[in-house]
């Protein structure tokens, strides 16, 4: 073989390999290497590439780009959204968990039962029964849409395929976790990562006999739709579900407050090792199943549940460098480079360092060895310094007052503590070229425009060529340049063009949310999108007049305090932050903000309330009426149907100008009737 043949078969198995580990990563969810593993083959591939121009007439590097997407599964939508969770980490979290449940439901401390259940690591699936046979079986997918998978479930042969009892609902719809067993997986464990990985890959399997070689396992944990209702308690349906055949987790169990969760979460952390499948935490659910229905969601979780993670990941390492970044909002955050470490199965190269106060109190430096933690899916943060193995020549870091576009920074005076922010903050907004690089990202992200193929690293990769400068750049891209990047051809660009497309059409509260303001997360923005109702409305606040008649009429609203008030008139009173968002609304088709539920008996009446309610706080109070069809307003005007006066402490003037404007007042005993009816 001569030299020439060797430098092709060199080439020739690079490319497998690359072509192998695309494979492994996008569709088999079972990577077998470290990204930094599958850069440096590429990078080598790339080198030979240059170095020996015959290649080129091979498949080139630069044309495999991630795997083709799987189009095995029909897509369907779910019945109910499959929520994430959100987290609490220590005791304090979910102290603040029970605190806005009672404020919510207007409850004394102690009086919710609540319900706790490990939570196990593995996939989260959904079983459909129809008149108790099993119809349906769909995968997570993105919590809205799920890949129908019934075929690879059936293969679990637990799962009951038909429920033998007369006292079945007519459509039941149960949330199950599938896992592999520790034991099991020993089998396995030269084909997949870990035990998650082993169980998502047979889930995808497009051949069910090849699932079915994984022994899968599963625990039934809640429900999407259950019709009719039969249940009372979270504790119930577990209960009778178990009879029905399904399998359910012996260590769950009803609890009362915050000890019990604690003693709770530490003798589970304690057994956990012992357990034959993975747990990373405990859930906590409030068990009355009419209370979570009152409690209802967020946009992206439920208001009654919480994982409660067990303790972080740890790791030792070293500092090489500490780098600073700017956010989207600013915010100054240093970040720790270290030296590789594997933290909870997952490659680390990265620790945040939170702030400049952090890193004067742990006295934090270049060179340091250190302890890192990695809790659940957060960013790895550095825990500790082993001040004994610093060299003698090590200096303090000084943390710059400076942004990187060279502009002072600050630390802002809390309106409500009234102490120094801990975050020092560039305050030029899009005059800031990091900040405005970091908008951008936010905008094409999944939860605001959601531009599949304009990630981060592609954001990155325009903004350095000139291309993408501002949000409204995105919908004047010259797609001939792009295609002569590397990793670019006609179908990729095809893609970008569909989804920047199908992106231009966007709802208002997604337009709210994506446009950055400081403080306005999604849930503010569905309540400013509620009030707006129409882009036409809202277009009004860059006025500076309006805007100040807006502002006001805003501090009524739930949910908006003063600092987002403040936060909003920062923003807008920026003339480039203006005149970006107004280019960026001449490129889009922003519809008119929807109410959930246009038929209900409160469809089209607009209400407002004043003062404190025995049964129900005022948060509960405007979800209800949302709910049924109607809208909350925060000030008194002519378009006000109702005002809803509580018996504690209602506010007079807002009483007479309601009368002035001859608008029905409702005393809080008639509004109780009213929802009773």
């Amino acid at each position: 073989m001569n030299n020439k043949e060797k430098i092709i078969l060199e080439y020739e198995d690079k490319i497998k390999s690359l072509i192998r580990h695309n494979k492994l990563y996008y569709n088999k969810d079972n990577p077998k290497i470290s990204d930094q593993e599958y850069d440096k083959i590429k990078k080598a591939t790339l080198e030979l590439e240059k170095k020996f121009p015959f290649l080129k007439k091979k498949n080139s590097v630069l044309d495999i780009i991630g795997s083709p997407p799987s189009n095995k599964f029909q897509k369907i939508k779910h019945l109910n959204p499959m929520l994430s969770l959100s987290n609490a980490f220590d005791k304090n979290d979910v102290e603040d968990f029970l605190k806005k449940i009672n404020n919510f439901l207007n409850l004394k401390k102690d009086k919710i039962e609540l319900f706790s259940e490990p939570k196990i690591d593995g996939i989260s699936a959904s079983l459909i029964y129809e008149k108790g046979n099993l119809t349906k079986g769909l995968s997570r997918g993105d919590g809205l849409v799920g890949e129908d998978i019934l075929s690879n479930l059936k293969t679990i042969k637990e799962i009951p395929v038909k429920i033998k009892s007369n006292k079945v609902p007519d459509l039941l719809e149960i949330r199950c976790e599938i896992y592999i067993s520790k034991k099991d997986f020993i089998k396995f464990k030269d084909k997949f990562a870990n035990p998650r990985n082993a169980a998502g890959g047979s889930l995808r399997q497009k051949d069910p006999r090849e699932t079915s070689k994984i022994p899968l396992k599963y625990f039934a944990y809640g429900f999407g739709v259950i019709e009719p209702m039969i249940f009372k308690k979270q504790s119930d349906f577990l209960e009778k579900i178990k009879d029905w055949g399904f399998s359910t987790n012996n260590l769950s169990k009803k609890i009362q407050n915050l000890d019990e969760v604690e003693k709770e979460h530490k003798d589970i952390d304690t057994i956990r090792s012992s357990l034959n499948y993975d747990i990373d935490g405990l859930v906590i659910k409030v068990n009355d199943l009419n209370l979570q229905k009152r409690l209802g969601n967020t946009s992206s979780s439920p208001r009654w549940a919480i994982a409660y993670k067990f303790s972080a990941e740890k790791a030792t390492t070293k500092i090489n460098d500490i780098v600073i970044q700017v956010g989207r909002t600013g915010a100054i955050t240093p970040v720790a480079k270290v030296e590789p470490v594997t933290v909870g199965g997952v490659v680390v190269s990265n620790a945040t360092l939170h702030n400049e106060d952090e890193i004067q109190r742990k006295d934090i430096r270049i060179g340091d060895t250190i302890q890192i933690q990695r809790a659940g899916d957060v960013i790895p943060q550095v825990i500790s310094v082993d001040a004994n193995k610093r060299k003698k020549e090590s200096l303090k870091f000084i943390f710059p007052k400076k942004c990187l576009c060279g502009t002072p920074t600050i630390k802002e005076i809390s309106k409500t503590t009234k102490k120094e922010d801990a975050v020092r903050r560039c305050v030029k907004g899009y005059d800031c070229k990091f900040i405005a690089k970091e908008k951008l990202k936010h905008i094409v992200s999944k939860e605001a425009f959601n531009i599949d193929g304009l990630g981060k690293k592609v954001v990155d990769q325009f903004w350095d060529l000139g291309f993408i400068k501002e949000p409204s750049d995105i919908f004047e891209l010259d797609y001939s340049k792009i295609i002569n990047l590397e990793g670019w051809g006609d179908l990729s660009i095809n893609n970008l063009k569909k989804a920047i497309k199908k992106s231009q059409i966007i709802s208002l509260d997604k337009f709210i949310y994506s446009i950055g303001i400081r403080h306005i997360g999604q849930e503010n923005a569905k309540i400013l999108a509620s009030f707006f109702s129409s882009i036409k409305k809202f277009s009004e606040i860059f006025d500076l007049k309006n805007r100040k008649n807006i502002l006001r009429n805003l501090l009524d609203l739930d949910g908006i305090g003063e600092t987002q008030i403040q936060s909003i008139n920062n923003f807008f009173s920026n003339s480039t932050n203006a005149r970006i968002t107004k280019d960026l609304i001449k490129k889009l088709n922003i519809k008119d903000f929807i109410i959930k539920n246009s038929d209900g008996k409160f469809s089209n009446k607009k209400f407002m309330f004043t003062g404190g309610f025995k049964n129900m706080s005022r948060s509960e109070a405007k979800a209800i009426v949302e709910n049924n069809g109607g809208k909350v307003l925060g000030s008194i005007s002519k378009k006000l149907n109702y005002l809803v006066v509580g018996d504690s402490k209602p506010t007079k003037k807002k009483i007479d100008q309601a009368k002035k404007l001859d608008i029905e007042i409702i005393l809080e005993k008639d509004w109780n009737k009213i929802l009773n009816s």
